[in-house]
Order: C-alpha cells, then sequence, then structure tokens
C-alpha cells in the first residue's frame, strides 16, 4: 500500500509540475487569489469510471482543505450526461488541477472501459485477464491501476518484480535451459523471491521449459499460439505450472483462448489501444452553488 501512495503522489506531483511551469498565469490574470466557487466532472460517454480517487488527490495536494463531493466511484459504469463529481474551494486550486484531473480520468476510464468489455467475454471461464508492460512512460500505475478497475489483473509492474524470459534473453543466454538455471541460480544468490515465467514460441519450447523448469518456473506463457495449440500445450502442462497465452488475443478471439484452458491470457491492447473517454469540468454558477449549499 505504501508503494502504491509513494506511486500515486510521484504521478500527481510530475503531472502538476509538467503543467504548471512558472505558474497558471491565465487564472492570476483575471481572478483574485482568494476567490472560492465550485466545479462539477460531467461525463460525455458512456463506459466505465475510473480515476475517480486519482483525481480527489490531485485536488487534495493543492489544497487539503478543498471540499470534493464525489456521486459515483472507481469501477461504476457511466452514462453520457451523468455528474461523477462536485469539488469546492479556491478558483486557483480548481483551474490548476483541472486539466490533469481530466487527463488522468479520460485516460484511466478509457482504458478500464476497454478491459472491461474483454472481462465480459470470459464470463463463465475460470481464465483470468493480465495487461502487460505496454504502458505509457510515467503514467504506469495509472494504467495498470484503471486495468485493475475494469476487471483484469495486472502483470509485473516492472523488470524488477518478477523474472520474464522472453525470447531476446532466451537467445542470448544460448537456450531455455541455459536461461532457466542461471536465472535461478542469481535468484538464489541475491536471496530474491521472484517468481520466473517463461515465454515459449513453439511445442518444442514449452517441452524444454518443462523439462528443466519444473519446480523453478511458476509459470509459462505460450507466445502467439493458435487457440489448439495453446489447447495442446496446456494439456502437455498439466497442471506443472501455470498457463499464460499471450499475442494477438483482443474482443474477437479472447474467448477462443479461454476455451483452451489457459490460466491467464494477457492483452497489451488493454492499455495501448484504449481510447480515452470524454468529460468534461464546469464552473457551477454562483446562483446554483448557494442553491445547494455551497459557498460559491
Amino acid at each position: 500500500m505504501e508503494r502504491m501512495e509513494e506511486r500515486m503522489e510521484h504521478l500527481i506531483r510530475a503531472a502538476m509540475a509538467e503543467d504548471m511551469g512558472t505558474g497558471d498565469h491565465s487564472a492570476l490574470g483575471c481572478i483574485p487569489t482568494d476567490a472560492c466557487g465550485a466545479a462539477v466532472l460531467y461525463i460525455k460517454q458512456d463506459g466505465v469510471l475510473a480515476g475517480l480517487s486519482l483525481a480527489e488527490r490531485i485536488f487534495r495536494m493543492d489544497d487539503p482543505g478543498i471540499c470534493f463531493e464525489a456521486w459515483k466511484k472507481d469501477g461504476d459504469q457511466m452514462l453520457a450526461g451523468e455528474k461523477a463529481f462536485r469539488v469546492e474551494g479556491r478558483v486557483h486550486t480548481i483551474l490548476r488541477c483541472e486539466r490533469v484531473v481530466l487527463n488522468c480520468m479520460q485516460r484511466m476510464s478509457g482504458i478500464a472501459t476497454r478491459t472491461r468489455q474483454h472481462v465480459d467475454r470470459l464470463q463463465g471461464c475460470r481464465t483470468r485477464l493480465l495487461d502487460t508492460r505496454k504502458t505509457t512512460p510515467n503514467f504506469r500505475w495509472a494504467e495498470k491501476e484503471a486495468v485493475r478497475i475494469g476487471g483484469g489483473f495486472n502483470h509485473r509492474h516492472g523488470l524488477y518484480d518478477m523474472v520474464m524470459l522472453k525470447d531476446n534473453h532466451v537467445d542470448f543466454a544460448g537456450g531455455v535451459a541455459a536461461a532457466i538455471e542461471r536465472s535461478a541460480a542469481y535468484l538464489q544468490q541475491q536471496g530474491l523471491p521472484l517468481g520466473i515465467e517463461v515465454e515459449a514460441r513453439s511445442m518444442q519450447e514449452v517441452r524444454e521449459i518443462l523439462a528443466s523448469g519444473v519446480g523453478r518456473v511458476f509459470r509459462v506463457m505460450f507466445d502467439n499460439f493458435s487457440p489448439a495449440d495453446v489447447r495442446a500445450s496446456v494439456q502437455l502442462v498439466d497442471g506443472r505450472m501455470e498457463t499464460e497465452a499471450s499475442g494477438g488475443i483482443g474482443l474477437d478471439n479472447i474467448r477462443d483462448y479461454a476455451e483452451a484452458g489457459v490460466d491467464w491470457v494477457s492483452v497489451g491492447g488493454l492499455i495501448h489501444q484504449a481510447t480515452s473517454l470524454d468529460m468534461s469540468l464546469k464552473a457551477e454558477p454562483r446562483d446554483l452553488a448557494v442553491a445547494i449549499g455551497g459557498t460559491g
């Protein structure tokens, strides 16, 4: 949890610094620094809401005393025309945070929506959905959180939290057996409690992984296998390690891979093919703020 908090705070500080530069001169030039007001987040497209908790944190890091009232929560289905939250406080805080909040929520909601669509295709199957490291630099935490909100699971977050022996590792190491043996020895020497996953490009490599990896490798990935080959490979593995299918998997064929019996499917397109959903943060007129009990 502490690491998640650190990632969130780092993301917010970096995003705000990028946007602020020498200051919000648009607001400084025409609005008194002590002016107060309110704004409402309007949803403009149907989908799955994500980034609401992050939005509140963004406002509160700028002004801990701001009033944030959420009418929905992360993971909720949302419809165009609905309102997600109301924020009230210093106008300069609202304007400083506006674009960072919208950029994060729109992007995260697009990813959560795309993830939910894939998860829905897996209903009734035991197969679970994973994301990948195909993420936007410096925005990975938020994108992977959006996958989780949408009902998917996170694969490794980076190079540090799992050993993932892909094709290049295997080729540079001199083969499957050498890559596995050296990795296992390295983890033992370093005292690192990390799992090893190995990518297989063919049924022959699946056999090689089984020959040298049982007891060392916790998961084998079938890379760009057909559903029929995945089914045969799952039978070959026979429960001795977890199985994952990856490569060329999307909404049109994810069910075929699930029905082949694989434990996991990983889909890079959950993130890198997601389309941001439209939202807007609009100032609340003073008379409406007063009418609903706000300070204006």
